[in-house]
């Protein structure tokens, strides 16, 4: 049976929750290390890396990741589809400006993390605080506000709203995400929400597949993003397990990843806006939707026992799944269990998004009727 829209933003927002609180406690390691710490694969959710010393082991990072808890991946979808319910029509970067900066700054929300209810400005990174930084004290053109930041996956991670606002027109998701994201990030950052946004709505399409929504995602994406992409496809379309596949898809993506080999030590030109990089995390999402054939386990677990920004990896991972399969291919004893974890409804706000995605169309669909009249209009002395 063929997924509803209700049931594809549903699927897309646990998805992308559920990949986001899985990766969260591997996060920043290797898939050697994964191994050595785990005894094997990660096969579900599991908890701190470093045990009951998860607040002091990374004094730069006290969070609580693991064992059920969502990451920042989650706080800035959810906060963005607030934004969209606010707005309750397509955003673009002063909908960032006048409306995602307050959600950050001035809207306390349960951070599990954190285990407390603080503003999400407290959890998120710093470049994700350039976006407040930038707009709400250096009052930058929201268009502009981007350029400058690191360039990373920061405004691509939470970028599935738009895709799903946008469902089976990935072009219009294309332009939205790319849109919105100005008020965040430039370059390489920039163009990857975009091309996530596109790959988000293509999988809407009905008779999507996981080939279909990357050949989508091949065809909007420009420069690094669409040669990464490209690369990272060829490997992925020689595997059908992830465990073969972890080497050759971190092979094939790392001529265009500028971090470097070390995770937690970037290169000296990491993160410059440059049209020959490419962020990792998209074209390992794609990839491992390929060798995983659409499945939601195969597919997110690959993108976790992957490492690096894995958290992230699975989020866009579960996010396109979830949109392709719908909500029955996300395993439920996972999504309950990080529901719980995280204190969080994780259906009420695909419940909000559905409601404004449907709005949103009606006015497109008006939009677009008054643009036939006025064409006809104006072309009606040709006939």
């Amino acid at each position: 049976m063929t997924p509803t829209l209700d049931d594809r933003i549903t699927g897309s927002l646990v998805g992308a929750a559920v990949g986001d609180a899985l990766g969260g406690p591997v996060e920043g390691y290797t898939p050697t290390q994964i191994l050595e710490r785990h005894g094997g694969r990660i096969t579900g959710i599991v908890g701190p890396w470093n045990g009951d010393s998860w607040r002091t082991a990374r004094p730069i990072a006290p969070y609580h990741k693991g064992d059920g808890h969502v990451t920042d991946d989650t706080l800035m979808t959810h906060a963005l589809i607030r934004v969209y319910e606010t707005v309750r029509d397509h955003l673009d970067a002063y909908a960032v400006a006048d409306h995602l900066v307050p959600e950050l700054t001035a809207r306390p929300v349960w951070i599990p993390e954190l285990e407390a209810e603080a503003l999400p400005l407290q959890r998120i990174f710093l470049a994700e605080k350039w976006i407040v930084t930038r707009l709400h004290y250096g009052h930058a053109d929201p268009r502009e506000a981007g350029n400058g930041n690191i360039v990373n996956c920061g405004a691509a991670m939470y970028m599935a709203p738009v895709g799903l606002v946008n469902a089976a027109n990935p072009e219009a998701a294309y332009a939205e995400a790319l849109d919105v994201a100005g008020a965040h990030q430039s370059s390489y950052g920039r163009e990857a929400a975009g091309v996530f946004a596109a790959a988000v709505a293509a999988a809407c399409v009905p008779s999507a597949t996981p080939g279909s929504v990357v050949d989508t995602a091949l065809r909007l994406a420009k420069d690094g993003t669409r040669a990464a992409i490209e690369a990272v496809a060829e490997v992925a379309a020689r595997h059908t397990d992830f465990e073969s596949a972890l080497e050759p898809l971190r092979a094939a993506v790392a001529p265009f990843d500028s971090v470097g080999p070390d995770y937690r030590a970037p290169s000296l030109g990491a993160r410059r806006p440059s049209r020959l990089h490419a962020i990792e995390e998209l074209p390992v999402a794609l990839g491992m939707l390929l060798v995983g054939e659409g499945d939601y386990r195969r597919t997110v677990l690959g993108s976790v026992n992957y490492g690096r920004d894995c958290d992230s990896i699975a989020t866009m991972a579960g996010a396109i799944v979830g949109a392709l399969r719908g909500e029955a291919a996300v395993p439920s004893d996972w999504s309950k269990q990080v529901a719980e974890a995280s204190r969080l409804d994780l259906h009420a706000p695909a419940a909000a998004l559905s409601t404004v995605a449907r709005e949103v169309f009606e006015r497109d669909t008006a939009r677009r009727r008054a643009h036939e009249s006025a064409y006809a209009a104006l072309t009606s002395a040709d006939r």
